[in-house]
């Protein structure tokens, strides 16, 4: 079992914070076995919905988990949206005995629910896969590889690991977006799910998505909003600064886990990865998501212009502006593009995250930094201050 320490103390202190914490994120990234650290199944205060006699067991809400004290797990709350109303009104009991630990698979039915019935009640911890920083800077060229949702990343050889994505990918488009209420034929949702993995890292249009499809553009940015909700793909979208420069103003989109990529892409070896067009692409992506979980920005967007200046993430943290570049070379130099953006976007430093093992500034005000780094979990090895 790989510890989750980070992950564990934001939700104990959001359990001590709030009356009800949500932890939510995809499918199969851990959220059950975290949340057996609060409370064992089989528990009176346990209740899986997936689990018959655990519905059976809330056919009446309020009796079933009125009386209980302490803290009380809901797995897979998303398939009894009914209970919100109950929990908000066990939420404002005075002198409140239990607290509520509530999991979902990255729903957008559970964020809508809990919004309209748990304002100022909840607390929201968001769940991924593995990150570098739990597993270590050792583990980065296989974490890369497989991605890190952990029956993928332990799987015992490459084959049991490309096997499990495969099923993965097929239990979200046969089972889970079904059971959300949504009518969208798994054969159409998976063709665009591969051609995303195509625009991986790419500016976004749907003109030529849809066309592919033979549905209208409005339809294919409902199916990637849904994909997005699921936390299947992120949706970076560009800043806007108040510049006389004709900016990009669509969204880049990434596949936020790079086994699942490499899965829709097709990639079955590491010789086959480096041989791929997508590398860079795909490295990117990787860079981005494990940057994130590090930094844990206020925002976070992208930069471009039609000129042909970019920056891959612009991040705000605390009101800083900091940039960070993606660069899968063996000695990164300074660009025209990091000028531009130190410039225009009045930017407080830019990182330069690459594969090598030397640390070294390009400016002032950029430094290049081995991916490596991103395993110690620390902003400050990645931005200065």
């Amino acid at each position: 079992m790989i510890a989750r320490p980070a992950l564990l103390e934001q939700v104990r202190a959001g359990l001590q914070r709030s009356p009800v914490v949500a932890l939510i994120g995809p499918r199969q990234c851990g959220k059950t076995t975290l949340a057996r650290h609060f409370l064992p199944p089989g528990s009176p205060g346990y209740f899986d919905l997936e689990d018959p006699t655990s519905l059976a067991r809330l056919g009446e809400p309020m009796t079933a988990l009125g009386t209980l004290t302490g803290v009380v797990v809901i797995d897979e709350i998303h398939r009894r949206p009914d209970l919100f109303p109950a929990l908000r009104v066990l939420a404002d009991r005075e002198g409140l005995q239990a607290c509520f630990l509530i999991l979902g698979s990255a729903s957008p039915e559970l964020l809508r629910q809990s919004s309209e019935s748990l304002a100022g009640r909840i607390e929201v911890v968001l769940m991924s896969g593995f990150s570098l920083s739990e597993l270590g800077a050792n583990a980065m060229d296989i974490h890369w590889r497989r991605g890190g949702y952990p029956r993928s990343f332990l799987a015992g050889s490459e084959v049991d690991s490309r096997v499990w994505r495969k099923q993965f990918v097929q239990t979200i488009l046969e089972r889970d977006v079904p059971q959300l209420g949504i009518t969208i034929p798994a054969l159409a949702l998976l063709r665009l799910w591969t051609m995303l993995a195509h625009y991986h890292a790419q500016v976004w249009h749907a003109a030529a998505p849809a066309r592919s499809l033979g549905v209208s553009e409005p339809t294919v940015r409902r199916y990637l909003d849904l994909l997005s909700g699921l936390f299947m793909v992120r949706q970076l979208h560009p800043w806007h600064a108040n510049l006389k420069k004709r900016q990009v103003k669509a969204p880049k989109v990434y596949v936020r886990d790079s086994g699942i990529l490499h899965q829709l892409l097709g990639v079955p070896t590491e010789r086959d990865l480096l041989a791929h067009p997508k590398c860079g692409a795909s490295w990117e992506g990787y860079v981005i998501e494990e940057v994130l979980k590090v930094l844990q920005p206020d925002e976070a967007y992208f930069w471009a212009t039609h000129n042909g200046a970019e920056l891959d993430l612009l991040a705000i943290k605390d009101g800083r502006r900091l940039g960070v570049e993606c660069k899968r070379v063996d000695a990164p130099r300074l660009t025209p593009s990091m000028r531009t953006a130190l410039a225009d976007l009045d930017l407080e430093h830019i990182t330069v995250v690459y594969p090598g093992t030397t640390r070294y500034p390009l400016h002032d005000r950029v430094t290049v930094v081995p991916a490596a780094l991103l395993a110690s979990g620390d902003p400050k090895d990645l931005f200065p201050g």
